[in-house]
């Protein structure tokens, strides 16, 4: 062995300590250009600015530290004794016992991803394949092929830190947070994103500058890692380093807790607090949030005693004495008007937009039109931030709890459902959507809960005007709703459609020549105005048809076009328009009333006079006195109430807050909480999630 090519210098782990300082180096810079990029909407003090730095430097250094473990193992463990002839029996013997281990026994399970298992016998193969290849070269030949190795692992490495660090800075730039359950969402749908990706930056450019600093980054520090190699080190003192980083590891992991971040009032700054990877882990870990391990709770029997109070309505009435069953019996006078049900839920459509909210750009003139001509709700607020949370609220009628929404969710099926009162009434009833159903699992929920979904599949090619990665242009949507609601009509029966738009969804592209914002500006204000003249061309093409006459249209807001603020929950970010137009059936008119999202579902069966049994939280807001009227407001974690403009939150670590909200900044000021609101919001989280867990929000018998 040529000892003359090793060299003798403290430098085993220095590209280790490198690697680490570039993460935490380019974690700080993203956290600066954070706090730039949301400049006076930030509003902090500089000692809160400060503490969320320093905050944020320990969740970097604990990041830091899982980026270079598996460079430390790989040093830690390569050496040049197999390569003699007792190393290499005894490296044979290995790999002997570890493919014996994949192949002969039942240590590591075959059917839980068959493709991982697969994976990793042809990863020993081949590395048994690299060992044999190597053992027959020189030393010589071994060091400059790890070296080169390793130089490319760490050339990737500092290529995907400086990638997350610009991805971060996107997301933060479309949902005013650092990584979150959005993000883990955005891996099941791949084709999607990156699609949406593509069409809305210039990928090629961003990439390629991404590639420029990580090379350059890569450049300085690349000599260390050749030393690194040629460096020689006893494996005892290797096994002391390696461990000494696992023991930091798990000892920083134990003391670092998640909620750290949340030290401040200001939203802002608890997400500038947090590191992107990190909050991405905890995110994909908790998914899903146990109400009762998470969060403040009451007795079950006090929680359900304090709901049944609250709907209690003078025209409903239990259906049992059974404290834990919430089934009412919902009675109006009169005959029932079997009209069609139009729903149109509309893709991030903020109340902001629209010129009764005080805009002025005039990019809802068919909305604005529409809200003069019909029920015009002006004071509703959307359960949650995401489509599928607006989806929830819409059709099931019940609060958002923590975690993923249950339209996602196994076990979602058969439960009581809008679509499911509709179908017990006689209706045909539709989900119409204008891209593939698959996303978000909408054709599976929708299917399993009352409805029929149609997607754009059941578009030819030539009904297709226009399309990107989200789905069909809407006028394209509104085409085949139109041909769904003739058909239906021809049936001879009441029909209920719900259209779920998609074009006011980045990347803010639309067919050209329809509005005067080019689809080149991809704007969101352009993609508004193309949404609202689709809704409107719909409105025109369907007060030519026969069954216009005995329609309602409800146009509503999914949830809002964004939800940023100092506050966790800003009520600005959750304020949606809704507008109920049916010329001759129902009077123009504004109802300034307190609605939540799930209030939606009663109030349409109200103004159709049906009575029917239910399960909905929500209720008829035309029918409900203003001491009773409340509204909820989520984010995957934080639980809001809005009740008497007083906004009760209530947070993991079983933290409940109580604030004064400024209903046109987003604003709040924290009061002291008021215990029966207290126990109301508490009473409505904690039973919905009662009722889910053991599984009785199913449809009636």
């Amino acid at each position: 062995m040529n000892k003359g090519l090793l060299v003798n210098k403290p430098s085993k782990y220095k590209p280790l300590l490198q690697l680490a300082t570039i993460a935490i180096l380019l974690s700080f810079a993203t956290r600066l250009v954070l706090l730039l990029t949301a400049g006076k909407h930030m509003n902090a003090s500089f000692i809160n600015i400060i503490s969320g730095f320093f905050i944020g430097f320990t969740f970097d250094l604990l990041v830091s530290l899982f980026i270079i473990l598996p460079f430390a193992i790989q040093i830690s463990f390569t050496n040049n004794f197999i390569y003699t002839p007792k190393g290499k029996w005894i490296a044979i013997g290995v790999f002997i016992i570890l493919l014996g281990i994949f192949l002969f026994t039942s240590l590591v399970p075959k059917d839980f991803n068959r493709d991982l298992y697969k994976a990793a016998i042809c990863y020993f193969i081949f590395r048994f394949a690299i060992f044999i290849f190597l053992y027959t070269r020189s030393l010589s030949f071994r060091l400059r092929w790890r070296t080169v190795v390793l130089k490319i692992f760490f050339f990737i490495t500092i290529f995907l830190l400086v990638f997350n660090a610009v991805s971060e800075w996107f997301f933060w730039d479309e949902f005013s947070s650092r990584y979150n359950f959005i993000a883990v969402d955005y891996l099941i749908y791949t084709n999607e994103v990156v699609g949406n990706i593509q069409e809305s930056y210039p990928i090629a450019s961003i990439i390629a500058g991404v590639a420029v600093v990580a090379l350059t980054i890569f450049l300085l520090i690349r000599k260390s890692i050749g030393l690194s190699v040629r460096t020689p080190l006893r494996f005892s003192k290797r096994i002391i380093v390696l461990s000494a980083l696992l023991i930091g590891i798990a000892a920083l992991n134990f003391i670092i807790k998640p909620d750290w971040k949340n030290f401040s009032s200001n939203n802002y700054v608890n997400e500038l607090a947090g590191n992107g990877m990190y909050e991405f882990v905890q995110a994909f870990k908790n998914n899903k949030l146990d109400f009762y391990t998470y969060y403040q709770t009451l007795p079950d029997s006090t929680a359900f005693h304090i709901l049944r109070q609250s709907l209690t309505d003078s025209n409903s009435s239990f259906v049992s004495n059974d404290i834990f069953d919430i089934e009412r019996q919902i009675s109006y006078t009169g005959p029932e008007k079997k009209m069609n049900v139009v729903l149109i839920s509309v893709e991030s459509l903020s109340a902001s937009f629209m010129q009764a909210f005080g805009d002025k750009n005039n990019i809802t003139p068919s909305l604005d039109t529409l809200a003069r001509k019909g029920m015009f709700f002006t004071n509703l607020y959307a359960s949650g931030t995401r489509t599928v949370r607006g989806l929830e609220a819409l059709s099931l009628s019940i609060p958002p709890h923590p975690g993923q929404s249950i339209v996602k969710r196994p076990g979602n099926e058969n439960l009581f459902s809008l679509g499911s009162v509709f179908k017990d009434k006689g209706y045909t009833t539709q989900y119409i959507y204008g891209g593939y159903g698959y996303f978000d699992n909408m054709n599976y929920f929708f299917a399993h809960n009352g409805y029929e979904v149609v997607d754009r599949t059941a578009l030819k090619a030539d009904e297709i005007h226009y399309a990107n990665i989200w789905g069909v242009a809407d006028e394209d949507l509104f085409t085949l709703a139109l041909r769904e609601m003739d058909n239906n009509y021809a049936l001879n029966k009441p029909f209920f459609s719900h259209v779920m738009t998609v074009s006011n969804h980045r990347p803010f592209t639309y067919p050209d020549g329809r509005i005067d914002i080019p689809p080149t500006s991809q704007t969101r204000d352009g993609a508004v105005k193309y949404t609202d003249y689709s809704i409107g061309q719909f409105i025109k093409q369907a007060s030519q048809k026969p069954w216009f006459g005995n329609t309602i249209f409800i146009v509503v807001a999914d949830h809002c076009a964004s939800s940023a603020g100092k506050q966790a929950l800003p009520v600005t970010g959750y304020h949606i328009p809704m507008i109920i137009y049916s010329p001759g059936n129902i009077a123009p008119q504004e109802i300034s009333s307190l609605t939540a999202q799930i209030d939606i579902a009663p109030t349409l069966l109200g103004l159709l006079n049906f009575s029917y049994k239910t399960k909905f939280f929500g209720q008829d807001i035309l029918h409900t006195a203003p001491e009773k009227q409340r509204a909820f407001l989520s984010t995957y974690q934080g639980l809001g109430f809005l009740k008497h403009d007083t906004l009760v939150v209530q947070s993991p670590v079983k933290k409940i807050m109580t604030y004064q909200p400024d209903f046109t900044t987003g604003d709040a000021r924290e009061i002291e909480g008021d215990t029966a609101l207290t126990r109301e919001a508490i009473a409505y989280y904690q039973v919905i999630s009662w009722l889910i867990k053991h599984k009785k929000y199913g449809a009636l018998e």
